[in-house]
């Protein structure tokens, strides 16, 4: 393990031109979990009451390649006053990119322009510091930047849990109990992660898991968004497809417009895309009629749709029914999916309205549950909707 001082903001390079990013000799020869490097930083560059680490460490992609991720470690600069160890809450903030620049662990260090979903996380991760907890937060995406790639983001999450207790900063240890928290993107992965855990980690056991705005339905979204003000997120989705299962042939179905897409915003932060693709339609850059129900893209996204095994960490669910940016149809098939499957979990259908009124205004009651199973409080069982 490397130590070092905290890096400055004059000297941000992004994580493609960082040395500290890159893979050490051995990768293989390690443990997923493993802690690679380390190096304490400022928070957003700034002098903030919090001690943040650096790590890097080692995970698995979804085909099984030994990788190298980086993940931040936050700790508050005040002791842990409750029973027991402090609480390690792993955060998954709404990556949403096809890029490294993208990537949380550069925006915490204070990059910009880049890392918009990053600050807007920022103040759910405040208020977990605010209670005590601790905080592990993932470049999930691995550094192939594999956005909707479900075990990729699943392991690295749940590998990133395993860096932190081994780097065991004040006050976390193998006693800390865990939760798992993620809206929107970020959702997706906490909830792969929940999904793979008694099998991929079964020692990494979450007290809770809260996710909310969950993305189901990989098409139906697609379908939702296009031609209106969030087109560019059905134009990320078939980035993301082609990239993450290439032998699908969706590359085949683009156009020369569309095949130039993918070159031209192969980096590409999702809010980029969704201004550069304001009001645009997926036809525009496919060759074939219809292309979000073509057999070959309905294949490629069924991969990465949750639901195919339930978590068995108690969890806490909601979703605006009203949402414009990803359909409740898809979190309510989702979540009865899981109660089919004999989950434990409390179902929020939030009447706030829209996605990002929900994120904002359905997050207390979330923290709240995680601090409750924190606490030790137990959960009815079964599934409870409101």
């Amino acid at each position: 393990m490397l130590g070092g001082a905290p890096a400055h903001a004059d000297a941000l390079l992004h994580p493609d031109a960082d040395p500290f990013y890159a893979a050490t000799a051995g990768l293989g020869s390690v443990q997923n979990g493993a802690v690679l490097k380390s190096r304490q930083i400022a928070l957003f560059g700034l002098p903030l009451p919090v001690e943040t680490w650096q790590l890097l460490y080692r995970t698995s992609d979804s085909a099984g390649r030994p990788t190298a991720n980086m993940t931040t470690v936050l700790i508050p600069n005040t002791p842990w006053l409750g029973p027991g160890s402090r609480p390690l809450l792993s955060y998954q903030i709404a990556e949403d990119s096809l890029g490294t620049r993208c990537a949380p662990s550069y925006a915490l260090r204070g990059g910009w322009p880049v890392g918009l979903n990053t600050l807007l996380d920022a103040p759910f991760m405040a208020d977990a510091l605010r209670r005590g907890w601790a905080v592990v937060t993932s470049d999930y995406e691995g550094p192939e930047s594999r956005f909707f790639d479900g075990v990729t983001s699943g392991r690295g999450v749940l590998d990133g849990i395993r860096a932190a207790r081994n780097f065991a900063p004040d006050g976390v240890d193998a006693a800390s109990p865990l939760g798992a928290y993620g809206y929107s993107g970020g959702a997706f992965a906490t909830l792969w992660a929940a999904q793979l855990q008694p099998t991929y980690a079964p020692e990494v056991r979450f007290a809770g898991v809260t996710a909310g705005g969950v993305p189901a339905d990989l098409p139906a979204i697609a379908r939702g968004v296009e031609g209106g003000v969030q087109a560019g997120l059905a134009l990320l989705i078939v980035h993301t497809t082609v990239r993450n299962t290439p032998e699908a042939g969706v590359a085949e179905l683009l156009n020369d417009r569309g095949r130039a897409m993918l070159i031209e915003d192969a980096d590409a932060c999702g809010e980029e895309l969704v201004f550069k693709y304001n009001g645009a339609r997926v036809a525009d850059f496919a060759s074939v009629p219809d292309l979000l129900s073509h057999p070959a893209f309905l294949a490629a996204t069924a991969r990465q749709e949750l639901g195919r095994t339930a978590p068995s960490a108690p969890m806490y669910l909601y979703h605006s029914t009203t949402d414009g940016v990803i359909p409740v149809a898809g979190f309510t098939a989702l979540t009865d999916r899981y109660c089919a499957q004999g989950a434990d979990i409390t179902v929020i259908h939030s009447a706030l309205p829209g996605h990002n009124p929900a994120a904002i205004g359905e997050a207390f009651g979330a923290m709240n549950y995680l601090g409750d199973r924190f606490a030790g409080v137990p959960v009815s069982a079964g599934c409870h909707a409101r």
